[in-house]
């Protein structure tokens, strides 16, 4: 089951409403006294429809986790359609400049305090969650990906786990890298990252941006699942065969 109802992010876009969406596990109204982990996720239009996602495909999860009957609610919110460069400003942890958006001022700490006091507090109210930072998580792609691993780091006390696909690193590879050496990173930390082999060369050296940031997760002892997809892209289509990839390592037991 997926639920659908009208958020608002007054900080960004006023009292313009933008989608929220909640995955239901088939075992949530079977078994009334139990509860769940909640995987958080970015770009929630492209997540679960084919006709709200931006390009006509989702990352179709609701089948995925259909199918495998794997006991997790996903909690997601739609982005900041605005065309000045909306959806940069909220997903962008600093301000950077890019020879085609131009500069983007990034206010990705505002967007993470909106979640975390009031979506993850509403979902934590309304549902049967395990509200604790043992069974939080993250995830992302693209500037959402970026956003799930600043998150992790930034934000340790409230996540334990992230996916971060087909990450933006380039936007600031420096200041990311010294986040990671210096935040306080909890040593049960997990992050499931990945990059599409074709994607190398949409940006300049992020084969050295993604080698770096990799290097500074291992160096804090992250328990880094890295993986780079044979003939991978960057689009919904791809992120989805990773599903499997990414929710294994979410749900993983110790």
């Amino acid at each position: 089951m997926v639920k659908v109802w009208d958020v608002t992010i007054p900080d960004f876009t006023g009292d313009e409403p933008r989608r929220a969406y909640l995955y239901l596990p088939e075992s949530y109204e079977q078994e009334p006294k139990r509860r769940y982990p909640v995987l958080y996720m970015f770009d929630g239009h492209n997540v679960f429809f084919d006709d709200h996602a931006t390009y006509g495909k989702s990352w179709g999860m609701k089948e995925y986790m259909d199918f495998t009957q794997t006991p997790l609610i996903i909690a997601a919110v739609e982005c900041n359609h605005s065309p000045d460069n909306g959806r940069l400003i909220e997903y962008s942890p600093y301000a950077f400049k890019d020879s085609h958006f131009g500069k983007v001022n990034g206010r990705a700490r505002i967007t993470m305090k909106w979640m975390i006091t009031v979506f993850k507090r509403y979902i934590d109210r309304h549902y049967r969650t395990l509200p604790d930072r043992e069974h939080t998580f993250i995830a992302g792609s693209s500037m959402g990906g970026l956003m799930s691993l600043f998150a992790l780091i930034q934000y340790n006390q409230y996540f334990s786990r992230a996916a971060a696909l087909s990450p933006s690193l380039w936007t600031a590879p420096d200041k990311l890298e010294r986040l990671i050496a210096q935040a306080p990173i909890d040593r049960d930390t997990v992050l499931y990252m990945d990059y599409g082999q074709l994607e190398f060369s949409n940006h300049e050296k992020m084969e050295r941006h993604f080698l770096k940031i990799t290097s500074a997760l291992l160096k804090r002892q992250v328990m880094l699942n890295c993986r780079i997809i044979p003939d991978g892209t960057h689009c919904e289509a791809s992120w989805e065969k990773q599903i499997p990839f990414f929710i294994n390592t979410l749900m993983y037991e110790k």
